[in-house]
């Protein structure tokens, strides 16, 4: 598992982890590339996608009532290998 600290998780050059703490907001960029379009999921997530329809990244309003994040981890797992 690999946890690099409070505010900011980064995997690769890609994934990246954001906690703005002043407005409690989550920001995940799953892939880089430009957002051509955003969707509500509910009133609190919103999923962002590509001109490809590919998503490229998530925002979580009030993360902290919705995601525990001071338990935060990340672990990369190998193809064929027990989760």
């Amino acid at each position: 598992m690999i946890d690099l600290g409070p505010g900011r998780v980064t995997v690769g050059s890609r994934m990246r982890i954001q906690y703005f703490e002043d407005t409690d907001t989550l920001y995940i960029t799953l892939k880089n590339g430009d957002v051509a379009e955003t969707k509500d999921l509910d009133e609190n997530t919103l999923i962002e996608f590509d001109a490809k329809g590919n998503l490229v990244a998530m925002t979580i309003e009030h993360a902290r009532e919705r995601v525990e994040l001071p338990d935060f981890s990340f672990q990369r797992v190998a193809a064929g290998a027990p989760a």
